[in-house]
């Protein structure tokens, strides 16, 4: 098989949960070698967090997020943890964790600390709120990262209760621009031969993930209202409809397939009204196409649906939930899925990658490590001996 893009560059993952382990995650279906450094006898959180008596009693978060890691098991708040890390710093390309922004400075392994021991090193950071500013040591996770960015407050209908978007996204999208920011801190060192500091947050990936709505309020004033089943600055045909046993979304009618639509649900007198057959209109228009096509998509079941819309060339979709899609062959085809064959469980679903690359290809870990597995072995390969281990040890170091 071809070598990974990230061939050969050594990843120190000191994060817990989601943020951090999914971008380190990402570089490690990229092709970089992962090292997973957990706190003996407790490790990540993620370890605990619903965990699966029916596959080893690992937990579906640390599966998810730490597949193809390997776990070495050190205590940074002591001597001897540190001089063992300090000592993996120096043969390793990049750094991620998510602790709260001074944590790893109180430590002595902070950015400066660790480029002076490794100018090539790249230190990246996510946190709740951001490396700066007077918040700046509050501590946070999703479900406050989706409130303090606003996407809770356009969740849902307008005579409803507030909602959370139902994923972590926050913690999602923090781990990808983590990742994004790796990957521009490794190309900048191709050209400088340094390596910099990265820092992401929940509260920038969120305001960054609602550029378009963050946008509208700032140079207009408005508050950008309730989704209501669509989107609140999207007037057209958009939204997800309820059918006779299930729910359609529709994104969407360009003018081009108006005919084609009206065709479709066999309502001719549709046509009669000439303010629908405008792709984006206005948000009164848009709230009597809404009122017109509910009770239409209600007449038939979303199996029905899902065949006249595709034969009519519609933007659309059934709304499935994660069973349907774990069904779904597409996403195999693609990789965004794949059945591995685990040496335990035996023949599981994972999820693959959502890159394709065709020079380097990208893989995905079948395989998730016991706390600690491997930090006897990883210490050996940084060059220490037995005795400077059992030294580490009798410090604190695990």
């Amino acid at each position: 098989m071809l070598a990974g893009a990230l061939d050969g560059v050594k990843v120190l993952d000191l994060s817990t949960l989601v943020q951090g382990p999914q971008a380190a995650a990402m570089l490690h279906d990229l092709g970089a070698e992962v090292i997973k450094v957990e706190l003996p006898e407790i490790g990540d959180v993620g370890r605990h967090v619903d965990i699966l008596a029916s596959h080893g009693n690992f937990s579906s978060v640390y599966i998810a997020c730490n597949r193809g890691k390997r776990s070495v098991a050190l205590d940074l708040r002591t001597d001897g943890g540190r001089v063992a890390f300090l000592r993996l710093v120096e043969t390793s390309d990049i750094v991620v964790s998510n602790f709260k922004p001074g944590t790893l400075e109180e430590w002595g392994l902070g950015y400066d600390d660790l480029s002076a021991i490794n100018p090539r090193i790249i230190w990246a950071a996510g946190s709740y709120l951001g490396p700066q500013g007077p918040d700046r040591t509050r501590e946070g996770a999703d479900m406050v990262g989706q409130a303090t960015g606003g996407i809770i407050s356009t969740s849902g209908y307008d005579d409803g209760q507030s909602c959370p978007v139902g994923t972590l996204v926050a913690d999602h999208c923090g781990s990808q621009n983590l990742t994004v920011g790796v990957l521009a801190a490794l190309f900048a060192r191709e050209r400088t031969g340094r390596g910099q500091q990265v820092d992401v947050s929940l509260l920038g990936g969120q305001i960054w993930l609602q550029a378009v709505e963050y946008t509208h309020t700032s140079l207009t004033g408005e508050h950008v209202a309730r989704s209501n089943g669509g989107h609140p600055l999207v007037n057209a045909l958009y939204g997800i409809f309820a059918t006779a046993d299930g729910y359609v979304a529709i994104a969407g009618c360009p003018d081009s397939l108006w005919p084609k639509m009206i065709e479709c649900v066999e309502h001719p007198e549709l046509a009669d009204n000439p303010r629908f057959g405008t792709y984006f209109t206005t948000a009164e228009i848009k709230a009597e196409l809404r009122e017109a096509f509910e009770p239409i998509f209600k007449e038939r079941t979303t199996a029905e649906w899902n065949e006249r819309l595709a034969r009519y060339e519609q933007r659309f979709a059934p709304v499935r939930n994660h069973a349907d899609v774990l069904a779904d062959p597409q996403a195999y085809a693609n990789n965004y899925l794949v059945k591995v064959d685990h040496p335990e469980w035996g023949e599981v679903t994972m999820v693959g990658s959502p890159i394709t690359m065709s020079g380097t290809p990208t893989r995905w870990g079948t395989e998730v490590q016991e706390l600690g597995q491997d930090t006897e072995m990883v210490l050996i390969e940084a060059g220490f001996d037995w005795d400077e281990i059992e030294e580490l040890r009798a410090k604190g170091a695990f």
